[in-house]
């Protein structure tokens, strides 16, 4: 069969297809089945041809008028799409446990190694099992506590390189010191040391996180698949080949300190899951006896995802808005200074009582949500949710961005930057108030939310501290260019570029 006939034939299949949706939502019963509202569709394709380049807004646009739990379809799979912080609470807390699921991917299946890792691995007893080894190994508040003083070693050295920049008033690229930044940090919490100059993790996540991000029509009309129309196959190959060569690299190098013997009994989080394979019947038995290396790499992967892509990220869009409004930024430096005192560097004890920057953080992700489009949710039997049926193996898209516009409860002035309207709130950013959800919720929810809301504010504080910051060309700060690009994760479309001048206080 040639491409053209393929072609000719998944649109006489999509056809077909449609007339059996409508003769079931014609015939069967209304009550029971009565789905969420929708635009019109095409045959064979959906809304695909709606979503734009930035879905998020556009999806946003279409739930005003059809409300916020309404139905799409992406190809051959039906979508739900969930606008307002109380229809997200109906699916990521009231019915968590239907949603709780991923649905297969493409992408996934290159980059994740066959989803072992955990982000998009479906739900299960393997998916428990090791959510509950990086939790308890690496992101409890104990472990995370511990690393609070590699934390202020790279804070110390990314303040000294700054210092250096103020003093011959250079240009410094802010998105690219966070991400470097954290990639530090990250690296440190994982395989016990810094940045290694062999590879570039930070350039690696940044190309999973735009694979991650594309729409694939293959995952929606699968028989499209073989003649990858949009050419992503050879592109997550690509990727995929580069990960695992910087993987085995990681893996490889603590084989062999393992086998020459840990210094001072210093293991890392790598060495501790390394050991779990050998020992089946230590810990985490349950989770021991059911990987291999394939396993290890994935659940690696997913923690170096998870932390280079989002919170730099983060730190951009809030010092992007800090730069846009000097009211904000003074007032966020006052307090720092009042908190901190004499002290040059922000302490981690500090930021429990940095209540401004706790507003600043809120209303930046509010504005900008990470991950304006949660990563998809599947159904995992049929249910009734708000009067509308949803079917078993329903695609569940949460729209973050919307989250943060829901004119029921945000005020008139919704797209401006105002920290001040969190005052007194008791909206917090881990999952359980559901007007802004940057780290998702309920059993999908981001295990590593405590460490990336900690060094989120952690960065963003020290850089205020200790410097002012100028637009370079004599750009005023209402020039700044806002505009972002779509992935998983949604960046400024082009890097924070200021010049530092030494803060004094």
């Amino acid at each position: 069969m040639s491409p053209a006939d393929f072609v000719i034939f998944g649109v006489l299949v999509g056809a077909l297809w449609q007339f059996i949706h409508l003769y079931r939502a014609l015939f069967s019963n209304k009550t029971q089945h009565k789905p969420p509202p929708g635009p019109p569709g095409l045959p064979l394709i959906g809304h695909f041809h709606m979503l734009g380049k930035l879905p998020h807004r556009t999806l946003y646009k279409l739930s005003q008028k059809y409300g916020p739990i309404m139905s799409i379809r992406l190809g051959s799979v039906p979508t739900v799409i969930v606008s307002s912080p109380a229809a997200a609470e109906l699916f990521f807390k009231t019915h968590d446990s239907v949603f709780a699921s991923r649905p297969a991917s493409q992408v996934a299946d290159y980059l994740f190694y066959g989803t072992k890792g955990i982000g998009f691995t479906k739900y299960g007893a393997y998916w428990r099992n090791a959510r509950k080894f990086c939790t308890v190994e690496l992101l409890n508040a104990e472990k995370v506590k511990s690393m609070a003083g590699m934390r202020r070693e790279d804070m110390m050295l990314l303040v000294e390189s700054l210092k250096q920049a103020a003093a011959a008033s250079e240009v410094v690229d802010i998105s690219d010191k966070a991400c470097h930044l954290i990639e530090a940090m990250t690296c440190r919490m994982l395989f016990g040391k810094s940045r290694d100059e062999k590879f570039d993790l930070s350039a690696i996540v940044h190309h999973m996180a735009e694979d991650l991000g594309a729409f694939n029509i293959s995952d929606y009309i699968p028989f499209l698949r073989p003649l990858n129309l949009q050419g992503l196959t050879r592109r997550f190959k690509v990727t995929s080949e580069a990960v695992d060569k910087i993987l085995e690299t990681i893996i490889d190098d603590h084989e062999k300190d393992a086998a020459n013997g840990y210094k001072n009994n210093d293991r890392d989080f790598v060495d501790v899951i390394l050991a779990s394979k050998m020992d089946p019947v230590g810990t985490h038995e349950q989770l021991a006896r059911n990987i291999d290396r394939s396993h290890i790499k994935a659940i690696v992967l997913d923690l170096i995802f998870g932390a280079i892509d989002a919170s730099p990220t983060a730190i951009e869009w809030t010092m992007s808005e800090l730069i846009r409004h000097p009211r904000v930024m003074k007032l966020l430096q006052e307090e720092i200074k009042n908190i901190t005192e004499d002290c040059e560097f922000v302490e981690e004890s500090h930021l429990s009582k940095l209540e401004y920057l706790d507003m600043v953080v809120k209303e930046s992700m509010r504005l900008h949500p990470v991950t304006p489009i949660i990563a998809p949710h599947e159904s995992m039997e049929d249910i009734v949710i708000d009067g509308y049926h949803i079917p078993k193996k329903s695609r569940i898209i949460v729209n973050s961005w919307a989250l943060g516009r829901d004119p029921r409860f945000w005020s008139e002035n919704v797209e401006e930057f105002v920290p001040e309207r969190f005052e007194g709130s008791n909206i917090d950013l881990l999952g359980q108030s559901f007007h802004i959800l940057p780290f998702s919720s309920g059993r999908r929810g981001c295990p590593g939310k405590h460490w990336g809301l900690l060094t989120i504010k952690l960065v963003v504080a020290q850089l205020v501290r200790s410097f002012d910051w100028e637009l370079p060309l004599g750009m005023s700060p209402d020039e700044l260019p806002m505009d972002e690009v779509f992935g998983l994760c949604v960046p400024r479309a082009s890097h924070l570029l200021a010049i530092p001048r030494i803060h004094l206080p």
